[in-house]
């Protein structure tokens, strides 16, 4: 059975020939994630750094997590032992928000069989799930490139659509950072215009679990704007909160839509682009 969404920690103890990612990160101190992994980690994890991995080039104009070349990325897959075939599971500790980067990034790839773990590591211990400091040992694996399955925009892409819309863009900001009331990391305050506001965390249950897949949909279908055949496109600080949104949407068995793998960092980069504060109605 693939897994293309989410996995349990029973599936995943039974899924013997997964390949299984530590995706722990942490904005405010960038080596703490491989610093919780060398202190332990599910056997057999190999970690993944989000600015080293899973991010590409800054040029200072492109944002603070851009796309990682696909090449460079697929050779690091290949090198933890992925085949076309192999089922990927992701995960941190931090609510999915940093596995479902690599979910997206695979997806991009063109892998369908790829999973977040729910609930994460906590969810794993809690089920009595084994931790160990030893690195894996890898084989070789041969991941090529396959038709993309999460397609991508760029800021050229969102400026056309503010003036002959085609999608709705979605911020997954929280809604102080998206009102313009609270900057915390970029440096102008504020949102794209005609944006809606899902703040990813709302995806979960207070137990770090995503929401049952109807209640995800009708909360999505309550979204400002959207409904069952909008399309739409996805952002955040850096292009990592926005791959939950998409997480959840597809868990929701709604349209997930495209990423802009820029988002606010790259956008709010350019005084030329416009930015929106508030509520808009």
């Amino acid at each position: 059975m693939d897994y293309t969404t989410l996995i349990t920690p029973p599936q995943l103890q039974a899924c013997a020939n997964a390949v299984v990612f530590d995706c722990r990160f942490d904005l405010a101190d960038p080596e703490a994630g491989a610093a919780a992994y060398a202190e332990g980690h599910i056997p057999g994890a190999f970690y993944l750094h989000l600015e080293h991995d899973l991010s590409g080039v800054k040029t200072g104009r492109n944002g603070r997590h851009p796309l990682p070349a696909a090449e460079t990325l697929l050779e690091k897959l290949r090198s933890c032992g992925v085949d076309n075939d192999t089922q990927v599971v992701a995960y941190d500790a931090q609510g999915g928000m940093f596995a479902a980067r690599l979910w997206c990034l695979l997806r991009w790839l063109g892998h369908i069989s790829v999973a977040v773990l729910d609930g994460g590591l906590p969810a794993w211990q809690s089920a009595g799930g084994p931790m160990v400091t030893a690195l894996p040992q890898a084989r070789r694996g041969q991941l090529t490139q396959q038709p993309c399955l999460q397609p991508t925009i760029t800021a050229d892409r969102v400026r056309d659509n503010l003036q002959r819309p085609g999608f709705l863009m979605i911020d997954a900001r929280s809604g102080e950072r998206f009102r313009g009331e609270r900057e915390t990391i970029d440096p102008v305050a504020g949102h794209i215009p005609c944006a809606a506001n899902r703040f990813f965390k709302d995806n979960l249950r207070d137990d770090g679990h995503f929401k049952p897949a109807p209640q995800l949909r009708q909360e999505w279908l309550n979204v400002p704007g959207i409904d069952a055949a909008t399309p739409v496109a996805h952002y955040c600080g850096s292009g990592v909160a926005a791959c939950h949104n998409i997480l959840a949407l597809e868990i929701a068995g709604l349209n997930s839509g495209a990423l802009y793998a820029g988002s606010w960092s790259e956008w709010c980069g350019d005084a030329a682009r416009p930015v929106a504060t508030g509520v808009e109605d």
